[in-house]
């Protein structure tokens, strides 16, 4: 690979990561409004699970931040450019119980499929330390996209 070549294809993984990095702070943020604002008869286990979910969305955004500044990237850091660079939207504060899991088993599949975007950009670079990240990330998703999906009766 050419030096010019090798340097796109970086900034292309440096893109994927950053979209990541966008995601998770919305993810976040949206995940605590859900966890806040759940109300009716599934309250405690809901209310439950979304708290587990934003504190596994914080480990998240970090590895996925620190991962790009080892790789000699720069994530983005303010909830403007997460906002703008994400895929996913936040919260609206008017979901009710099962919109607010339906919301986050669309959002996790959006996740997911961009993740297989970046694994494919970090195989391009060789990079199997990033890869094995998005891996791991998107492994956990498609499980909680599967309990939340049952929890639905789906």
């Amino acid at each position: 690979m050419t030096n010019q070549t090798l340097t796109q294809v970086n900034q292309e993984l440096h893109k994927q990561l950053n979209l990541q990095v966008a995601n998770w702070t919305v993810m976040y943020t949206k995940l605590h409004s859900f966890h806040w604002f759940v109300k009716g008869e599934n309250f405690f286990t809901l209310h439950e699970k979304f708290e587990s979910l934003y504190n596994e969305a914080t480990g998240y955004l970090d590895e996925l931040a620190e991962r790009l500044l080892t790789i000699d990237g720069a994530p983005v850091a303010t909830l403007r450019e997460s906002l703008a660079l994400a895929s996913i939207s936040e919260a609206t504060g008017k979901e009710t119980a099962q919109e607010m899991v339906a919301s986050v088993i669309s959002d996790f599949e959006v996740i997911i499929g961009e993740l297989k975007d970046a694994m494919e950009a970090a195989a391009r670079t060789e990079d199997e330390a990033t890869g094995d990240l998005l891996l791991g990330i998107m492994s956990a998703l498609e499980k909680h996209r599967w309990m939340l999906n049952a929890y639905l009766g789906k």
